[in-house]
Formats: C-alpha cells, sequence, structure tokens
C-alpha cells in the first residue's frame, strides 16, 4: 500500500523516508564503512574496485566517482552519510552543500550568512498565495 506523500511537490527537495532508506542502502552502508581508516585507504587506492564490493546500482556508483551528491541523494543516499565522502575527500560539508547548488563554497557561505536562500521558487507547487 503506497503512502500518501504530499512532500514530494517541494521542488528541489529529496525527502529521505522509508522509501529512499530501502533504495540507498548499499549506497548508505558503502559510505559508513568510510568510518574505518583501512577501508577510506583501499577506497581511495582504488574507487572502482571497492565500489564494486558493494551491490550498489551502477547509478549510485557513478554518483559516489563523479562526486554528484544531488545524484547519489536521488539514489537513495542520505545526506549525512554522503558526508563521509567529502570527508575521506579532505572536504568539509560546507564545500559538499555547496557543490549541490552549484555554487562556490566562498558564495554558499555568503548566501547562508545573508539568511539563506529565497523561497522564491522553493514552495509546495500546489500551494496558493495569500496576496
Amino acid at each position: 500500500m503506497a503512502l500518501d506523500k504530499p512532500y514530494r511537490d517541494v521542488p528541489g527537495t529529496t525527502i529521505f523516508d522509508a522509501e529512499q532508506s530501502r533504495l540507498g542502502y548499499h549506497l548508505n552502508q558503502f559510505c559508513v564503512s568510510l568510518m574505518k581508516a583501512e577501508n577510506r585507504a583501499r577506497f581511495k587506492a582504488g574507487e572502482r574496485a571497492y565500489l564494486d564490493e558493494w551491490p550498489m546500482t551502477e547509478e549510485q556508483k557513478q554518483g559516489v566517482l563523479t562526486r554528484d551528491l544531488n545524484r547519489c541523494l536521488a539514489a537513495g543516499g542520505n545526506i549525512y552519510f554522503l558526508a563521509r565522502i567529502g570527508a575521506t575527500d579532505g572536504r568539509s560539508f560546507q564545500y559538499m552543500a555547496a557543490s549541490m547548488t552549484g555554487m562556490t563554497q566562498e558564495e554558499y557561505a555568503q548566501m547562508m550568512l545573508a539568511g539563506g536562500r529565497s523561497i522564491e521558487g522553493n514552495r509546495i507547487i500546489g500551494e496558493k498565495k495569500n496576496d
């Protein structure tokens, strides 16, 4: 029985729900494996070979290899697990968030210091304006 998911109506937003959790289970478990130094070393020594040890989809593997976090999210990744890829690469969470927006890290930091992104165009598609 499919659940009603009104949050699917939020532009540019992927909600990590039970369905996404099931979809991304192996991707997220791969990310958890990067908590161990020996696994980080193995991954950095041969990324594709290490990824091929995991029963992930090719889409998930390509998302990791290209460091396309939006692609990883769409394939079931959870940002808190995906952050371990950035940490393995020596990247900050701010750098990773900026890469997901198409901004530089500096542009992203300035946007956040100015109060975050505009809500314009980011409301629920079906929402009616009270003008």
